[in-house]
């Protein structure tokens, strides 16, 4: 009896210290996790707004890097620009960086030129995000005009593209800086709640904004992204739809 009592204390001592060292070495608690694709048009007709539309990347960047608003996400950026010269012209200038470790990006990098190959780039940021297979991410395009010069992607090849990343659960977010027509955006499958129309001195904003989406979307707390009343009235959308399109 004596023997077996021994034992007994013996093993639970043995299952306790295990039980400790489970304990000691369990992997912390993952942050939530997002990867976001930034597609800048940098076509010479965003020449008068190009520092604005710069400076808004560099707000999305803080604002995803910023534990304000919520917990900590853990968010890659990957930044990529776009224009046609004798063909597509698509340049990734910040390729899945820590949004902790951004640096910002700056007119001494790049300068708008060119003509706006929509269909194309989408298809080219598609196939990073694809490559990248990230749990979720959400995809920003930037432009200040319609497609007009693509040659290898159409209206339905892009849509397909982008419909394959809305059936993993990924966000794509259309803004129109200083731009309203977003019958390229409807064309590709776009639905009216994640376009939105900007002003130029409401980018940065507007992109802060749209970064607390994007952890609010990473973390659960909002199952999409999309634009409200609030967001579009700080973009001045109005007063860009009645300036009228370029």
């Amino acid at each position: 009896m004596k023997t077996r009592t021994a034992l007994a204390a013996i093993l639970a001592l043995v299952t306790a210290g295990a039980a400790t060292t489970t304990t000691a070495f369990a992997k912390p608690p993952q942050n939530p996790a997002i990867h976001s694709y930034i597609l800048l048009d940098r076509t010479g007709s965003m020449e008068p707004i190009w520092s604005e539309a710069l400076s808004s990347v560099n707000a999305y960047a803080d604002g995803l890097a910023s534990l304000d608003g919520g917990p900590r996400v853990d968010a890659d950026i990957t930044l990529a620009v776009f224009d046609a010269q004798d063909g597509l012209q698509f340049d990734v200038l910040r390729n899945t960086i820590d949004a902790s470790a951004w640096k910002d990006v700056t007119t001494n990098e790049v300068s708008p030129r060119g003509m706006t190959p929509l269909y194309d780039a989408i298809g080219k940021i598609v196939s990073l995000a694809e490559k990248d297979r990230p749990e979720k991410a959400i995809i920003v395009i930037m432009t200040d005009g319609e497609e007009n010069s693509s040659q290898e992607m159409t209206n339905a090849s892009a849509r397909a593209a982008l419909d394959r990343v809305r059936a993993k659960g990924w966000e794509v977010v259309f803004l129109g800086a200083e731009f309203s027509n977003f019958d390229d955006a409807v064309g590709v499958g776009q639905t009216s709640s994640r376009n939105m129309a900007v002003s130029k001195d409401s980018l940065a904003d507007s992109m802060g904004r749209l970064a607390q989406k994007s952890k609010d979307y990473a973390s659960g707390a909002a199952p999409t992204v999309e634009w409200n009343d609030e967001d579009r009235a700080a973009a001045k959308e109005a007063e860009v739809q009645q300036r009228g399109n370029r």
